[in-house]
Order: C-alpha cells, then sequence, then structure tokens
C-alpha cells in the first residue's frame, strides 16, 4: 500500500474557492471518481471528485477554507508498492562529486523560458513584476499572462538576479520562449545531500526565501508611498480583477497573507473599512458619490434573525449593485400577441412528449430572441472598458435566468441559431436542472450575448430587468393573459405577452431598441417566422 496526495484538480481558473462540504470522512473506503467535496466559487458550486480509490487517511482541508487548483485536499492509501526508501540509496553515489563542486560556487546566466501554459498560444502579458538588477527568489512571480480562459502568473525557475528581460506588458507569450536571463550560483554544491534534492526542488517551501524578497519591497516603497501602484503589490490575478471590479487600488490593501500576499478577504476588508469610515464621517463618500446607509437596530421594533446570505446570493448583490452604478439603462415595454404560437405549441406538445421534450414557450422566445439579434446585431454587442470601442459579437449565446435554492444562476445555451425548438428545450430542462441541484460548470454560465428573465410563473404584468456588463440587452418575460384586442372591425380576444427590454444606452440607442423589440413581437406573433 502506498500513501498519495490527492489536489484539487482545474476549478475552470478560479482561485480562493470556498470548501462548503466535505462528503467523506478519515477511515472511509472511496472508489475512483467519488465525490469527496463540495466548491462554490462565484458562479458555481462544483462537486470534487478523487481521480483514484482507496482509503481516506487525512482530510487537509474543512469547511470555510478557500483553495485553488493543486491545493492537497486528501491524504489516501492507495494500493501498490511504496517506492520512497529507493531514492534513500542515493546519497553514496552523489556524495563523491559533492567535495570537488563546492570550491567552485561560480554564478552562471541562463534562460528564463515560459513553463507550460496548457497549450495556449500568444497569451497577452498584463503585469510585470521585476526589472533588470532585480533579486529574486526561486517561485516568485514574474509576469502574468491572462488567456480567454484565465490569468496565469509565471514563477522564477531559480532564485538569481535578473539580468535582462525582454518583455513587456502588451506583448504576446507561448510556452517555451525565453523572456529575459537570470543570474544563478552554480548547483554543484546542492549535489552532496541528495536526500535533501526533492525538498529544495518542490516549489512548495518558497516560503523559506520570502526575506531575499522581502528587502527590496519596503526600500522601493519608502520614499513613494502615495505614488505606488497596483503592479507593485504582491498579489495573484483572481485577486486583482476583483480589486478592478470594486474600483479598488491594491497599493491601500495591507496584505495578511504569505509575504505580504494580499488576499480576497484583504480586499473585502479593505472595502467594509472604507465602508464604515464613510458611515460615520458624514460627509464621507465613494468614488461614485453615493450617501452612506445608516444602520439601523431592527431589534427595537421586534424579533429578528441574522440570515447569512449564500455565496452566490453575495456576489449577485455585488454584480447588481456594479451594474447599476456602471450602466445607463433603459426598458422599454411591448406586447406580443403569441395567440397563433400557442396554438401551434399546444398542438405539438404530444408528439414533443414522444420525442422527450418538455415543450414550453420558453424555447420559442429564445429563438425569436436569437433571430431578433440576427437582424439586429446592435444589440449583439458588449461596451469595451476603454469607453471608446464596443465589442462586436459574432456568434448568438442566450443566457436564460434560473431561480434556485443557493440564489440566482444564468446558464448559457450556446449557439442558439444553429438549434431547433426540440434542441433548446431539452438544453433548457437540462442546464436549469444543473443549476438547481449546484452542478453547473463555470464554463456553461459564461459567453452568453442577450439574457432571458421569464417571471410568468409568478405573476406580474412588467418588470426592469438589469442589465449585465458583458452584454447590452435582456428580455424581461411577464405572464401573459387574455386580452381584447381590436382588429379593425370588432374586439377579438387575443393572448398577449407582457414584454420588457433593457438595454445599454451607451452602447444601443432607442431606435435600435425600439426596432429589435418590434422585430422579437412580430416573429413571437407568426411562428413560420422562425423559418425565414
Amino acid at each position: 500500500m502506498a500513501i498519495e496526495i490527492i489536489n484539487i484538480p482545474d476549478v475552470g481558473g478560479a482561485e480562493g474557492v470556498d470548501v462548503i462540504e466535505i462528503s467523506v470522512a478519515v477511515g472511509d473506503t472511496i472508489a475512483a471518481d467519488q465525490e469527496v467535496l463540495m466548491l462554490e466559487s462565484d458562479k458555481a458550486s462544483m462537486d470534487i471528485p478523487s481521480p483514484k480509490g482507496g482509503v481516506v487517511k487525512a482530510i487537509l482541508v474543512k469547511e470555510g477554507d478557500k483553495v485553488a487548483e493543486g491545493t492537497p485536499m486528501l491524504e489516501l492509501e492507495v494500493e501498490g508498492d511504496a517506492a520512497a526508501p529507493e531514492p534513500a540509496a542515493a546519497p553514496e553515489p552523489a556524495a563523491e562529486p559533492a567535495p570537488a563542486a563546492a570550491s567552485a560556487p561560480e554564478a552562471s546566466v541562463t534562460d528564463i523560458p515560459v513553463p507550460d501554459i496548457g497549450g495556449a498560444e500568444g497569451v497577452e502579458v498584463i503585469e510585470v513584476f521585476v526589472a533588470v538588477g532585480d533579486t529574486v527568489s526561486e517561485g516568485d512571480s514574474l509576469i502574468v499572462l491572462e488567456s480567454d480562459k484565465a490569468s496565469m502568473e509565471i514563477p522564477a525557475p531559480a532564485s538569481g538576479k535578473i539580468t535582462a528581460f525582454t518583455i513587456k506588458v502588451g506583448d504576446k507569450a507561448s510556452q517555451g520562449d525565453v523572456i529575459g536571463q537570470m543570474e544563478v550560483e552554480g548547483a554543484a554544491p546542492a549535489a552532496a545531500p541528495a536526500p535533501e534534492a526533492p525538498k529544495a526542488a518542490a516549489p512548495a517551501p518558497a516560503v523559506t526565501s520570502a526575506p531575499a524578497k522581502a528587502e527590496p519591497v519596503p526600500a522601493s516603497s519608502v520614499g513613494a508611498e502615495i505614488v505606488v501602484s497596483s503592479s507593485e503589490v504582491y498579489a495573484g490575478p483572481a485577486v486583482r480583477k476583483l480589486a478592478r471590479q470594486l474600483g479598488v487600488n491594491l497599493a491601500e490593501v495591507k496584505g495578511t497573507g504569505t509575504r505580504g500576499r494580499v488576499s480576497f478577504d484583504d480586499v473585502h476588508g479593505f472595502v467594509k473599512n472604507v465602508m464604515q469610515k464613510r458611515a460615520s464621517g458624514g460627509g464621507v463618500t465613494s468614488g461614485a458619490g453615493i450617501p452612506a446607509v445608516p444602520d439601523v437596530d431592527y431589534a427595537q421594533f421586534g424579533e429578528v434573525e441574522l440570515v447569512k446570505m449564500s455565496k452566490i446570493k453575495q456576489l449577485t448583490a455585488e454584480a447588481m449593485t456594479r451594474n447599476w452604478l456602471n450602466i445607463p439603462r433603459v426598458t422599454q415595454f411591448d406586447d406580443a400577441d403569441i395567440t397563433d404560437i400557442e396554438s401551434f405549441r399546444k398542438g405539438m406538445k404530444a408528439e414533443a412528449e414522444k420525442s422527450g421534450v418538455k415543450l414550453t414557450p420558453l424555447p420559442f422566445i429564445i429563438k425569436a430572441a436569437a433571430a431578433a439579434l440576427q437582424a439586429e446585431p446592435s444589440f449583439n454587442v458588449a461596451m469595451h472598458n476603454d469607453g471608446e470601442h464596443i465589442i462586436q459579437k459574432k456568434f448568438i449565446h442566450i443566457a436564460v435566468a434560473v431561480d434556485t435554492p443557493r440564489g440566482l444562476m444564468v446558464p448559457v445555451i450556446k449557439n442558439v441559431d444553429q438549434k431547433g425548438i426540440y434542441d433548446i428545450a431539452r438544453e433548457v430542462v437540462e442546464l436549469a436542472g444543473k443549476a438547481r441541484d449546484g452542478k453547473l460548470k463555470p464554463a456553461e454560465m459564461q459567453g452568453g450575448c442577450f439574457t432571458i428573465s421569464s417571471l410568468g410563473p409568478f405573476g406580474g404584468t412588467g418588470f426592469t430587468p438589469m442589465v449585465s456588463t458583458t452584454e447590452a440587452g435582456i428580455l424581461g418575460v411577464s405572464k401573459a393573459s387574455m386580452q381584447p384586442v381590436w382588429d379593425g372591425a370588432a374586439f377579438q380576444p387575443r393572448m398577449m405577452l407582457p414584454l420588457s427590454l433593457s438595454y445599454d444606452h451607451r452602447a444601443v440607442n432607442g431606435s435600435d431598441a425600439g426596432r429589435f423589440l418590434t422585430y422579437l413581437s412580430t416573429v413571437l406573433g407568426d411562428v413560420r417566422r422562425l423559418l425565414l
């Protein structure tokens, strides 16, 4: 039998993901691919399986911990012979050359290549942490690369002095590219204690090299406390992204992690502290100039209970506030006559059920929205952060808001324009089920062009849905009802569906929105138009 450490697998590039549930205990015998714990990120809950079967000897995480890809989670006893004693025999032959090498600890210059980055090519450099002349320790971050899927810190391959650095922010890099050179001491003396070699090679003990990195940092900031920038702060890509979203200058945040690394909690704590100061300081406001909301002791009015919001609800609240502050939203309303499409849908229900499809109005609305995006591409955009460009999307992915016990989830149906009504109906049911069961993957909630939020089952005649910063519009669907409609000669009973179209007025003009909503209503009024 052998003991193996089981690490957290790929979690979509997320960092600081919360452990919300542990499904095994010490002594349990588990099978390969059995779920052992559940993580919850800002986008989804994820079941984490063990890649191997065996007996759980130790659980290395606990509920409430924050983990990332590569974090040890289990100590597992698996079948197989432990081969650990064999390398121990290496010290004798390795010890002989040690005295000779020890007399010549000469420094040598070596290249700094980009390591394996998952096969990505032409990945953009978004941050550079070092310059020529800097002394770094093995494992210290040199640059940050950002692909279309994740941000990655590139560490120093060894300890030494940077003698050349040829890459800058905005450059593209791929695996194997040489980004600079560094002067390192000869490795020959280290060959003598062979048993220690595995420890020296492992990246985990990088904490011991903290003093080497810690000295230059204060030195560079002593005379420049006011002008230090966020790029000089020791923080991971995910933390930097959070800081950008919240408008926080990382230079003002005190890091509590190893070597002063700034964590998610540090950023949230900084924001909380600013908000508290603002509330007590009277005239202090945020950058947006929003006055603080005073605390209220609700217990004075009766019995109360403080209920912890789920992670999803907390992050939804943050996103809604961010969207409200950043997007000048306008909402237009219309009623679509869905009498004919409802008649067609009900006539097809029996046939659909034979194919295992639950045919609701939603797949027709999704398909109609895709047709409207094709007819009015000015709606299939997103604002660029520079405020000078818009991003025109050449694909049509429709997001659908789903109410779940954990909070609002928004899975995305990809390439709607290439799918039929039955395909869309199946995917809606599948993704909604995953959302309610907490099984959605981050990739299943990304890439939306347009969102549909349906409150039809709950009633109401209209509402003003919030636009996401990654899209330009969202359609609110309310409860359909039979209404008298004048046909030129008499009133006729028609099934009318209230629609609320909210859009980002920076990217979409009112005339564009009017044409979009009119086209959408027309398509919903005649299902045959979906074939054109």
